[in-house]
């Protein structure tokens, strides 16, 4: 096994704890309401200030892993986030889980930039997307585990020790990535001469890069992508926040269907994630880069919208949860390909650029979360708010043919010139072989 791919399922392990410790809050939601006496609106409120602190730590944690690089600054992410899930099963009231819901969403901001900018240390342009894949595949199946792990502790301990739980595996997770990780292939004993040169070139670790944010916000092509993930995160951030509510309140499920049936979304998104990184690697090779990428997000999101309509068309059980993990796995076909993206654009500064556009993804994630639990609080349902998602989840697949993943930001962070054969990948055509001079 070459040693980025044991770096992969590593990074895997790690999305799956992410989204366990996020999804946890949304399979407890009931009975935390019940035992803290909170309304909708409230509950808004709180699965909102995890979101609201999360954008706004993204950049500057995202430009941090760039800096310092990912060893360091996903070792403190993980821990702080940890402690502050652990936290959460101590709130005593609606300030005290707001308060622990920010911290923990400060804590946890850069998370996914800096497993990106860990990817464009390790994996060539080629493998990235599917790199990206795998790791957002674990993560919905973090998402998928979760219910059955929290509702089982639940009826034995209580929604409380749930937290405590998932805070000491993030912990013991952040450990041994510091003792085992390096920035780099060369500072990595045991990665061979041969995958060094497969993995091409590789920004300097340890050293002070600094993002020219003026020149990256004159650039139109920063614009699309973070509007695109904007309005993308409005119906993502839905599955991971109002999702089980939705199903209990909305739909009339038990926590006996929710064990047996909330799960398939997040399984079908697992793997259309992984499927999606593959597919758009597949075509970036026979087709170019930019219509390699672009296609992929346009037929995902557009399957989101489709079937994200389709749901509120009936109140049937099995074909709401049906429709939804169609929806979110076309969302999620989308996903990697995404990220993969700031890769392509970002080069030397992908954490910081990937820590942007989730930054403006946040944001619609803090505004779909909110205000849903305002319209469900007004008109009493939970179908009002998912039109204003289907909406947003159609804007996000229009404006994918604005984005071209061809136009570096920077044109230091082009790639260096080949010592071999070389892969050229054009703009609009299939790659070809050229022979380089020696």
């Amino acid at each position: 096994m070459k040693y980025r791919h044991r770096i992969l399922g590593f990074l895997g392990i790690f999305a799956v704890i992410t989204f366990v410790d996020r999804i946890c809050i949304s399979v407890a939601a009931k009975e935390i309401q019940a035992d803290l006496g909170l309304t909708p609106s409230q509950w808004g409120w709180v699965l909102g200030s995890f979101v609201l602190a999360y954008a706004l730590f993204e950049v500057p944690t995202g430009a941090m892993g760039d800096r310092l690089g990912p060893r360091r600054v996903i070792t403190r992410i993980v821990i702080w986030w940890s402690a502050f899930t652990a936290l959460t099963g101590a709130a005593i009231g609606f300030k005290s889980i707001v308060v622990a819901r920010f911290l923990f969403g400060a804590g946890e901001a850069g998370a996914y930039p800096n497993c990106s900018a860990a990817i464009a240390r390790w994996f060539p342009k080629v493998e990235r997307a599917r790199a990206q894949g795998f790791i957002w595949m674990a993560s919905k199946l973090g998402a998928a585990i979760s219910p059955l792990l929290v509702i089982p502790i639940q009826h034995a301990y209580g929604w409380r020790v749930s937290f405590f739980v998932f805070g000491l595996a993030g912990a013991a997770w952040a450990a041994v990535w510091y003792w085992w990780f390096r920035d780099s292939p060369r500072e990595k004993p045991g990665v061979s001469a041969e995958e060094r040169e497969e993995i091409g070139y590789v920004a300097p670790t340890n050293t002070h890069l600094r993002l020219p944010w003026k020149e990256v916000f004159a650039r139109p092509n920063m614009w699309w992508i973070m509007l695109m993930y904007h309005a993308h995160c409005w119906s993502a951030f839905f599955f991971l926040t109002w999702f089980h509510i939705f199903l209990e309140n909305g739909r009339g499920y038990t926590k006996t269907d929710l064990l047996h049936l909330s799960w398939i979304p997040f399984v079908c998104g697992a793997c259309a994630n992984l499927v999606g990184g593959v597919t758009s690697d597949m075509l970036v090779k026979r087709i170019g880069l930019k219509w390699g990428r672009r296609a992929v997000g346009i037929i995902g999101h557009g399957i989101t919208s489709v079937f994200l309509a389709a749901a509120l068309l009936t109140d049937d059980k099995l074909w709401t949860v049906a429709f939804l993990a169609v929806a979110y796995a076309g969302s999620d076909f989308m996903l990697p390909v995404a990220w993969a993206v700031c890769l392509d654009i970002g080069g030397r500064h992908s954490g910081a650029v990937t820590g942007a556009m989730n930054t403006a993804g946040q944001a619609g994630s803090f505004l779909t979360t909110v205000i849903f639990g305002y319209l469900v609080g007004a008109y009493g349902s939970y179908d009002l708010p998912l039109v204003l998602i289907v909406v947003m989840s159609i804007i996000s697949t229009l404006v994918w043919l604005k984005i071209d993943p061809t136009i570096p930001l920077f044109k230091e962070d082009a790639a260096p010139p080949p010592t071999g054969p070389s892969l050229e990948l054009t703009q609009d055509s299939a790659p070809t072989l050229k022979p380089v001079r020696t």
